[in-house]
């Protein structure tokens, strides 16, 4: 963005020398208005070519679908970066006002900068979303655009605004089940795909991940949060009696625990508070007096808190989003001094297949602060790793699969049988060098050369 901007400061200088006349900038920013307003609509088949090249690690793909949504955004801001220089040749009359001038024009564009990123972020797209934020803005354009050049171009700023009422659904639309709901909180875009089968599925961001599953008969999933119900017996014989949840989403291991462990009191962190409203609407979290929820960071609140927990779960890393401060031996002496004596620490490591660096890392950051280390690769992309101040033991786990409900056996027995040493290899992560975004990036690249 800063490279079109650049070229159309230089863009609109030769311009405004050529052609100094108002009708000329104002069809500039008509134009520009257009090409803005049609990005969220065109934008699908690319953005959708660059989720399907991250889910198959196509480097290739990924890389030329990225350039498409380049151009795609940078032609519109490439031609608005020419009207300020425009500008300035319209209102500059004599080479003794210039700089007053230039440093007027330069001051309205600051302000516009400020109004537009703040009332992007805090007003339109909390309450109308992205996609008619880009329509608005793009509205507003052509409106100032039509005004200059005359009533007969007003047709165009029409046009825009009837645009706003093309539903969201059909930009971004699943490509299987149905979007039941989809909402812009002030972290992330979000959306609930229901399919025929009934399920639910909750996705952030372009849904290159699943986040949370909800079925009607179970609050099994068959997935990696199945786990954090059974893992927690290889170190010790009764249930949890409280727990931290950090990075809950809809809540789907709040609502396993509700059903298998009442009596367990829960706090759910989770940073995007409105996660637990669609929770609560499509994913059968209920409120309840053991359950407590915290619309909150998980490591400011892990700071504040006052709570000693039997458990502490970790289900914040998804690539390619990795918040490094809490993938530090920082973070996790935090989390060790949240412990009740005894207690453990469980976190989900979403990976690329075959691919171990971000767990060898995130291992040998977590034996900085736990004295044992166990994982339980649940599948070829998930792997849960447990810091705990008592060593997990097999034995223990597969005594405790006989007194857990029926439906939990299987998933006990599973654990057991893949509990395992740890990787060796690993860095350890401080809060003053934690390189997450180039190791993550780096194993995607690795593991697309390898296949």
């Amino acid at each position: 963005m800063l490279v079109a901007l650049s070229i159309g400061y230089w863009f609109g200088g030769r311009l405004a020398d050529r052609h100094p006349h108002l009708d000329g900038l104002c069809m500039l920013v008509l134009a520009s208005s257009v090409l803005l307003a049609v990005v969220p609509i065109v934008a699908q088949p690319l953005l959708s070519l660059s989720v399907d090249a991250f889910d198959n690690v196509s480097v290739g793909g990924f890389a030329g679908s990225l350039f498409g949504v380049l151009a795609l955004v940078s032609i519109p801001v490439l031609m608005l970066g020419a009207v300020s220089p425009w500008a300035i040749r319209l209102k500059l009359h004599s080479v003794e006002d210039s700089g007053e001038t230039a440093g007027r024009m330069y001051a309205i564009s600051t302000v516009g900068s400020l109004v537009g990123t703040f009332s992007a972020s805090l007003l339109l797209i909390p309450l109308v979303g992205t996609q008619r934020t880009f329509l608005a803005y793009a509205l507003v354009l052509a409106l100032v655009a039509a005004l200059g050049l005359g009533r007969r171009w007003l047709a165009a700023p029409v046009a825009l605004a009837l645009l706003l009422l093309v539903p969201v659904g059909t930009v971004k639309a699943a490509d299987e089940g149905e979007v039941v709901h989809e909402a812009e909180t002030a972290y992330q875009y979000a959306r609930v795909v229901e399919y025929p089968d009934g399920r639910r599925q909750l996705e952030l961001n372009e849904g290159q991940a699943i986040h949370s599953i909800w079925r009607r008969d179970t609050v099994l999933t068959g997935n990696y949060w199945d786990p954090y119900l059974t893992l927690p017996f290889s170190v010790r014989d009764e249930p949890p009696a409280k727990v931290a949840m950090l990075g809950v989403a809809g809540g789907t291991v709040a609502r396993a625990y509700a059903k298998y462990f009442p009596d367990a009191i829960i706090d759910a962190v989770e940073i995007d508070g409105e996660l637990f409203d669609i929770g609560r609407r499509w994913f059968g979290l209920e409120d309840r007096p053991q359950l407590r929820v915290h619309a909150d960071d998980a490591r400011p609140y892990l700071r504040r808190t006052d709570e000693r927990y039997d458990f502490i779960f970790l289900d914040t890393y998804r690539q390619p989003y990795i918040p490094f401060y809490l993938a530090t031996k920082e973070f996790f002496e935090l989390a060790r001094a949240r412990l009740a004596p005894g207690g453990a620490v469980i976190i989900n490591v979403g990976h690329p297949e075959d691919s171990p660096r971000l767990e060898q890392v995130l291992t040998a950051t977590m034996g900085a602060a736990f004295p044992h280390i166990a994982r339980d690769a649940v599948s070829d992309t998930n792997t849960l790793l447990m810091g705990s101040t008592v060593a997990p033991s097999r034995e223990r786990l597969l005594a405790a699969a006989r007194r857990l409900p029926a439906d939990l056996r299987p998933i006990a027995l599973a654990d057991a049988r893949r509990l395992a040493r740890p990787l060796s290899g690993g860095t350890v992560y401080s809060d003053d060098k934690a390189p997450v975004e180039w190791l993550v990036d780096k194993s995607l690249i690795d593991y697309a050369g390898d296949r």
